[in-house]
């Protein structure tokens, strides 16, 4: 395909990089020039360019903008009928997208993580699954979501990613503090909650750890006395609002 990002922040390179070595032509804004110069230096399939020239070179094209400028930089530019937009703008409806590129097509919305640089990442989106699957799914598993509001519990929800690598990482120091390789101890805490979780559904999970007076017991009902649960489920509430 001939694809074009406007815009290339953290989550835009990631996305390139995840998808450079799969014989796709791309061309990226030269928005951010520290990190689209560097793509274009680590891959060959990746050039640089202004704004329009970006539309003008692609067939399908990624929007890594801030949906709150997003509007003001689209305006002078034109786009084409057959071309796919897909969006990374959060808070950007799929309809307030088409509003911004006509004529082209809103196709789909989607929120990836850094791990798509890599493959293996979980995708979750909204609109064209199939085009979607096409670009990413190779390497990466697709979540296509029914509308804005299942999207929008989606984003919510994807934030527990970060009190959980927080309490790994307090996990971590604690244990570092008792033993000699403190990188060592992250490694194991990282691996065992990734391992665990990868294939086992939460319920089950904390099942097969409910072992009474087991350590794991233990601590689960430590934390949810300690009101650990309501603190989440009310965080939860406040960002989906």
């Amino acid at each position: 395909m001939r694809i074009g990002f406007l815009g290339t922040g953290t989550i835009a390179s990631a996305v390139v990089e995840g998808i450079a070595g799969d014989g796709h032509v791309i061309i990226v804004s030269r928005r951010s020039e520290a990190r689209s110069s560097a793509l274009a230096e680590a891959y060959s399939s990746v050039h640089v360019g202004e704004n329009q020239e970006v539309l003008d070179q692609s067939d399908v094209v990624f929007l890594g903008l801030m949906a709150e400028t997003a509007a003001e930089t689209l305006a002078p530019l034109t786009f084409r009928e057959n071309q796919a937009v897909i969006s990374f703008m959060a808070g950007a409806t799929l309809e307030a997208v088409g509003e911004m590129v006509r004529p082209a097509r809103a196709a789909a919305g989607m929120m990836p993580f850094p791990g798509i640089a890599q493959g293996g990442s979980p995708i979750m989106m909204q609109g064209d699954a199939g085009l979607v699957k096409t670009i990413f799914g190779a390497r990466n598993k697709v979540f296509a979501l029914g509308d804005d509001s299942e999207l929008q519990a989606y984003l919510a929800a994807q934030a527990v990613l970060s009190p959980v690598a927080a309490m790994v990482g307090e996990a971590a120091a604690w244990l570092g503090a008792r033993v000699e390789d403190l990188g060592q101890g992250e490694a194991f805490l990282r691996l065992l909650v990734a391992s665990s979780l990868a294939e086992t559904g939460c319920a089950d999970l904390v099942a097969a750890l409910n072992t009474p007076g087991g350590y794991n017991q233990r601590l689960r009902v430590h934390m949810e006395e300690a009101g650990i649960g309501a603190a989440l489920t009310t965080g939860l509430d406040a960002l989906e609002g």
